[in-house]
């Protein structure tokens, strides 16, 4: 066996060029990817309680579906929507102030004052 790998030719292995690019999985990229994995985790832990409670199995099963199909869509949606990192920027946008306010006085603001060093 290490016979052959060291006989081996370079141009039989492929070289990784994905290098940088975002995680993809059937067409979800990044935070997505994430997203559907944490929503059908806790669609998961929602049956389990569900049926632990004593809830009819048929009603939770069909809750689990409806819930499923619904993260399956918007996840989707949001992936095609936003891109890569569209989510992060619009919830950055969100966050951003749509005006700064000032609280001085008008004449203040065009009064120049000098530095301490510059003042004889």
């Amino acid at each position: 066996m290490s016979d052959e790998l060291l006989r081996a030719k370079p141009e039989k292995y492929q070289v990784n060029r994905g290098i940088g690019k975002p995680v993809e999985f059937k067409g979800l990229k990044s935070q997505y990817l994430f997203i559907f994995c944490g929503g059908l985790l806790a669609v998961f832990v929602v049956f389990i309680v569900l049926f632990m409670a004593g809830v009819n199995q048929w009603l939770c099963i069909g809750f689990i579906v409806s819930a499923s199909l619904l993260l399956v869509w918007q996840t989707f949606r949001l992936n095609a929507k936003y891109g890569t990192h569209g989510l992060m920027k619009a919830a950055a946008r969100k966050r951003h102030p749509h005006f700064i306010i000032s609280r001085k006085a008008i004449p203040r603001l065009f009064t120049y004052k000098k530095r301490k060093e510059e003042r004889p």
